[in-house]
């Protein structure tokens, strides 16, 4: 039973079809239309109170559907009209004649109005909001998936919740794409309507006055009613799903229900509603003007918008009403500068050297102060947590402190008391990402993302709704400012990696593991080795979270080289996991390879000297090299994706080293660095004294 059930849908589409067939009994039509109809309505219902198109995701397959079974019944329904002298059941007859009302003339032409309402009106408009909203969202997708990845870096969100809302993003690219496709089968629907009616109306004329013998009178009445009977029944229910189309593709912009966006949207703008009533009242007051119908509604408007704007006062007044005064704090004499360093002692304090500093211009203040509200301090919070938990190194204390120096909107950030990056902010704005191809234009200041570069405007807060819909990614000043700190701490991590948090990390890991640790420090690697190691995974982004295993791979390779750039490729390959899940998406990797020639040239070019191995390559061939991989970066930036070059292990840290000076943010990783489940996707091939090769 319970497999029947599952298989009901299936079943009911294959009835469907065969509704084109097979003849139906009156009494089945009329409960089959009724059926139509209650659908109809239902999903109507249905697209008015969710909350976003997703929580209908069906609703593109519903509308095949819903349009198929239409189709079956206007088919048995034109095969009963025809063959039973206009007899098409109780629902089709008493629909006729509620819309003709004993004149055929305006039955008609009340029918055709409701069709080119159907089909100029809301099938037309349905079909061009879903194509909007389809280029609109893919248009948006590379903007999103790159907010996704700023909050998951600033810690705002976990793995598992940034795997969801990519997840989502997708179903909602799939969903617009098929609503795309599915507005033509409405339009295709309305279209066939109205050719079944015409075939009904003449059909009918001709069987009842050749066939049947009767006056053309009685054929015209009779045959008219059933006809306009059946295009009613079949056009209200398509009426009602080319709105409900028309209502779900256009969710993006809601926040709730249709009835709570409305409501909530019309009582905060009471002046409009009072303005509206005043109006009304004055018109009703023109000579021949209908005086009563004006003033009852203007008075009732003119009421609500007074009262509501009253509520609105009355809340504002509470939301700015000035808090307790607290009693001023005890005015305590503070030592003088002079004084303070004349102590020799304190002067030493001048020496000391913040890890991380983020100095802020006076405007920018609020959005630290926890007093104040700023919330700064505590995303930071959460991102050092999550940031310990992807890389295994725990950030050091950012010191926050306004810049006397600065603009107002400027910030900047430091790294061992140098500047690293700065930017500038604007409190009252909203900073929105420019798509690929946006929708339309936003007035605004232009400016440029800070952390990843991209174009972007600052946008008035009312603006926001539409940059949204335009395609733009609209982000807070504050996510911004969080974002350019946690990418500038990713790219400097390997330079706040010294002694003592590594010492810190190894005392973390004898706690679980005493015998690894007393196996290899000190007697196969030195504490300054192990950092020159990790400091190196961390300046390619590889996490040292699993220290285990780097210092088991450490005492391994340290029996047969003392090389320390060769110890850390094996200790890479022994993370191949660990760097497959970094860089691979969905099992696939997309990578840029070197030509073997390429590979010979470099390794060849490999110079041992009394301080390692370094690469001697001649500038030819490097300019060849890098002017190649510029051009193929450009693919990874369309498809959005971080820049990976593919190489054997033999050179990949030499490569690496050459490639960082050019593209810091281009990955190079080893064939022996990858597990054997991904499917490597070569898109691009680098070669000497050609163009490059891309797949």
């Amino acid at each position: 039973m319970k497999r029947i059930l599952n298989s009901a849908i299936s079943l009911m589409v294959v009835v469907i079809v065969l509704f084109l067939v097979i003849p139906l009994p009156t009494f089945m039509l009329d409960v089959l239309i009724i059926i139509n109809i209650s659908l109809s309505i239902m999903i109507l219902m249905i697209t008015m109170n969710i909350g976003e198109a997703l929580e209908f995701s069906i609703f593109p397959s519903l509308l095949l559907i819903t349009t198929l079974f239409r189709l079956g019944l206007n088919v048995s329904s034109t095969r009963l009209i025809l063959s039973n002298g206009g007899n098409a059941g109780a629902v089709i007859k008493s629909f006729g004649q509620l819309i003709t009302q004993g004149n055929i003339v305006i039955g008609v032409l009340i029918f055709l109005i409701i069709v080119l309402v159907q089909f100029i009106v809301i099938t037309k408009g349905a079909e061009r909001v879903s194509e909007v909203a389809a280029r609109f969202t893919l248009d948006a997708m590379p903007g999103k998936q790159m907010a996704i990845d700023a909050d998951l870096s600033s810690g705002l969100i976990d793995e598992k919740e940034a795997r969801l809302r990519r997840y989502k993003i997708q179903k909602e690219a799939d969903f617009y794409g098929a609503m795309d496709g599915a507005t033509k089968i409405v339009k295709g629907d309305a279209v066939m309507s109205l050719i079944i009616t015409v075939i009904n109306f003449v059909a009918g004329l001709i069987i009842g006055i050749v066939q049947g013998g009767g006056d053309f009178a009685t054929v015209l009445n009779v045959y008219s009613i059933a006809t306009i009977g059946d295009g009613l029944v079949s056009q209200l229910p398509a009426l009602m799903i080319s709105t409900a189309t028309g209502m779900i593709v256009t969710r993006s912009v809601s926040d709730g229900s249709l009835n709570t966006d409305v409501v909530g949207q019309f009582k905060a703008q009471p002046r409009a509603i009072l303005s509206t009533g005043v109006i009304l009242v004055l018109l009703g007051f023109i000579p021949g003007s209908p005086t009563v119908p004006l003033v009852l509604v203007g008075s009732a408007l003119g009421a609500g918008g007074y009262v509501g704007s009253k509520r609105m006062e009355q809340k504002k007044q509470a939301e700015e009403a000035a808090p307790e005064e607290l009693p001023a704090p005890t005015e305590v004499q503070a030592p003088s500068e002079a004084d303070y360093f004349k102590d020799i002692n304190n002067v030493y304090s001048l020496l000391a050297i913040e890890p991380i500093e983020m100095e802020f211009g006076y405007s920018l203040i609020p959005l630290v102060d926890e007093h104040s509200g700023g919330k700064l301090i505590s995303r930071i919070v959460i991102f050092r947590r999550q940031y310990a938990q992807d890389m295994g190194f725990v950030i050091p204390s950012i010191r926050l402190h306004d810049g006397a120096s600065l603009g107002t909107n400027q910030y900047v950030i430091k790294i061992r008391g140098e500047q690293v990056a700065s930017g500038e902010i604007l409190v009252d704005y909203y900073l929105a990402l420019e798509p690929a191809s946006p929708g339309g234009e936003i007035d605004g200041i232009e400016t440029v993302e800070p952390a990843y570069g991209i174009p972007s405007r600052w946008i008035l807060p009312e603006n926001k709704e539409m940059a949204e819909i335009y395609g733009y990614t609209v982000i807070s000043p504050l996510t911004v400012m969080l974002t350019h700190l946690s990418e500038t701490i990713k790219s400097h991590a390997h330079e706040l990696l010294n002694r003592s948090e590594t010492m810190q990390l190894v005392e973390n890991l004898k706690k679980t593991e005493p015998e690894l640790v007393n196996d290899a420090i000190p007697n196969v690697v030195t504490y300054a080795n192990l950092e020159k190691i990790l400091r190196s995974l961390l300046r390619e982004g590889i996490p040292i979270k699993d220290l285990s295993t780097i210092l088991e791979t450490i005492v391994d390779a340290g029996s047969t080289t003392r090389d320390m750039d060769m110890i850390t490729e094996q200790v890479r390959g022994a993370l191949s996991r660990t760097i497959t899940r970094k860089f691979c998406q969905n099992g696939q990797l997309r990578v840029v390879t070197l030509d073997a020639d390429v590979e010979t040239k470099i390794l060849a070019a490999l110079t041992k000297n009394d301080h390692g191995v370094y690469l001697a390559l001649s500038p030819d061939i490097m300019q060849q090299i890098i002017a190649q991989l510029g051009e193929l970066r450009k693919k990874f930036n369309e498809l959005s994706q971080t820049p990976i070059l593919l190489t054997s292990q033999v050179i990949r840290v030499y490569v690496s080293r050459m490639v960082s000076q050019f593209y810091p943010d281009m990955y190079v990783l080893s064939f022996n660095e990858i597990t054997s489940n991904v499917q490597i996707q070569a898109i691009g091939n680098v070669s000497l004294g050609a163009q490059p090769k891309q797949a």
